[in-house]
């Protein structure tokens, strides 16, 4: 199981996202639809469970492509921490964001992290752990 801190992901480049939050969880969820037949090199092999969580004015974005989306109605970080806790326990879970608090907080749940840059092409800061 991946989860996909979709606010921290988009957040890692400056193209413009801001403008359009839902159009750009929409655009990453597009992106990691090929992570859900291929995996993640040398970090999950496939197949895996995708799923973004989205929040505030992404909110409602589908799910699509092999790629399950999670509105959060409140914090997208209490969400992930809440999807580790009753879905990750006994599977490899890996979270990829670069919060530091949240990193913290899925880890001691058991979950691996990676950074941003493992789905964005190198493009993000953070890198695998």
């Amino acid at each position: 199981m991946v989860i996909v801190d979709a606010a921290n992901v988009v957040g890692s480049v400056p193209d413009g996202w801001w403008r359009d939050r839902r159009g750009a969880a929409q655009r990453l969820r597009d992106a990691l639809a090929q992570y859900a037949g291929t995996g993640l090199p040398e970090l999950v092999a496939p197949p895996l469970e995708m799923v973004l969580v989205v929040e505030g004015a992404a909110r409602g974005v589908a799910s699509a492509g092999g790629v399950r989306v999670v509105s959060a109605e409140g914090s997208g970080d209490d969400r992930i921490v809440q999807l580790v806790a009753e879905e990750g326990r006994g599977r490899d879970c890996l979270v990829v964001t670069a919060d530091r608090g949240l990193r913290e907080r899925v880890q001691a749940l058991g979950a691996r992290v990676t950074g941003p840059r493992t789905v964005r092409g190198g493009r993000g800061r953070g890198g695998a752990s």
